[in-house]
């Protein structure tokens, strides 16, 4: 997977992220303003079933439902940047990719790559040198 394509992966899957939690505030927001939920102290014990109420829930299903895939994309970038910084005969970015993500600081790790990380499907593939021979004496 080249850089391009991880960094697309990842600002969309961010849009996405960010685009759930705006849909899921509103819809909770609006419902609770609106009456939607039946309220015992601090607890939800219910909801006033109406046309209203149906699409603020609808609402927040399509914004969690916006989370989950931001969330997976945000895990394929990671990964794709794992196995484009592999390539790399350097792979300082690799381990601090890896580790950085695997201590759940993922985001900012993935953050770092795309604004200064190197391609790795940019570096020219070794080629096999082909055996020397040596010099015959005549």
């Amino acid at each position: 997977m080249s850089k391009p394509t991880i960094t697309k992966l990842f600002v969309g899957s961010l849009i996405a992220l960010v685009a759930g939690i705006v849909l899921t505030l509103f819809g909770v927001l609006l419902a609770f303003g609106n009456g939607a939920f039946v309220m015992s102290g601090n607890d939800v014990t219910g909801v006033n079933w109406s046309p209203f109420a149906s699409t603020m829930i609808g609402l927040m299903i399509v914004g969690m439902l916006a989370i989950i895939a931001g969330a997976i994309g945000q895990f394929v970038a990671w990964i794709g940047a794992l196995l484009n910084t592999s390539r790399l005969d350097d792979k300082v970015w690799f381990i601090i990719l890896l580790v950085v993500g695997l201590f759940s600081f993922g985001f900012i790790a993935m953050l770092v790559y795309v604004l200064a990380g190197p391609d790795g499907t940019l570096v020219a593939p070794r080629q096999a040198q082909p055996p020397q021979s040596a010099p015959v004496a005549r």
